[in-house]
């Protein structure tokens, strides 16, 4: 069964005439009737009945119809699709984000993004560096936004995009507000708030170890807006990359001696094709002028 065969089927039922229903379909009504005659000795059984110039729906004929048009809405369904996917219309980038990641940077990529790709569609997941690493490798997820680490180097692709300092925030009637940077060891002994979703936070409490700089941790969260707020709440102070401080009544000062600092990256599977739509992505994400 081919689908030219559906369509001339089709254009002969709604018409009752084969001539007319050749012209429709911009065929001779030889080719037509011919097409329509392999179709009913192809599935055994007459669809339409001829007599003389009439033609009329047999009952197999009937009971045909609604599957053929089905089959030929399908196939302009995926056509369609195939089109839009070839266009770059309504065609979903699954895109993870690790949940680290500031919003300010990031989404002034993705707003020109969407500006100039208006037919791609960005879903956006959130979870943290493993699990992203994870949802790649099963193809749950095109691309990710991430801090890649030296770890995820030699498994991925990857793209960097921009590096941010690691910078101490605190409410601005701290002692520390009159500090134009700040060294770890002027740190120690400090109220402190503790980032547990930070990839970086083993690395970060290896070197106030390494330094002898105590921290006494009051409060604890994986939420950046929870960390934030009990800071503005005078809890204490935290770390935190200088693009994912959101509350503009925080103060914050780059952390140096040491300096802490991070590369924020777009990752995908070495080896495994991209959609157009993640061809454009990357495209985009190494073309754009990232701040800092």
């Amino acid at each position: 069964m081919e689908m030219f065969q559906i369509k001339y089927v089709l254009a002969a039922a709604r018409l009752l005439n084969f001539t007319k229903a050749a012209e429709l379909c911009n065929v001779s009504q030889p080719a037509l009737t011919k097409a329509i005659k392999t179709l009913e000795a192809e599935l055994g059984a007459q669809v339409f009945h001829r007599e003389g110039k009439r033609i009329l729906l047999s009952d197999f004929g009937r009971s045909l119809l609604p599957h053929l048009q089905q089959i030929l809405e399908e196939a302009e369904a995926t056509r369609n699709l195939a089109d839009n996917f070839r266009l770059l219309k309504n065609v979903p980038i699954r895109l993870g984000v690790m949940s680290t990641v500031g919003p300010v940077r990031l989404s002034r990529f993705l707003a020109k993004f969407q500006a100039d790709h208006h037919g791609v569609e960005v879903a956006v997941t959130e979870a943290g560096a493993e699990e992203l690493k994870r949802q790649l490798e099963s193809a749950e997820l095109d691309l990710a936004v991430l801090n890649a680490m030296n770890d995820a180097r030699g498994s991925f692709t990857v793209h960097d995009l921009y590096k941010e300092r690691y910078v101490v925030i605190f409410p601005p009637d701290h002692r520390l507000a009159s500090f134009n940077s700040i060294k770890l060891s002027d740190l120690s002994g400090e109220p402190y708030v503790d980032r547990l979703s930070c990839e970086m936070r083993e690395m970060v409490m290896a070197v106030c170890a390494a330094n002898n700089v105590a921290l006494y941790a009051r409060f604890r969260s994986e939420r950046e807006d929870w960390v934030q707020a009990m800071v503005l709440a005078r809890i204490g102070f935290a770390f935190m990359p200088e693009c994912s401080v959101t509350l503009p009544d925080l103060l914050q000062r780059p952390l140096i001696e040491p300096e802490v600092s991070r590369t924020i990256s777009l990752l995908s599977v070495p080896g495994r094709p991209y959609s157009p739509a993640s061809a454009a992505m990357v495209r985009a994400a190494q073309l754009f002028r990232w701040p800092g």
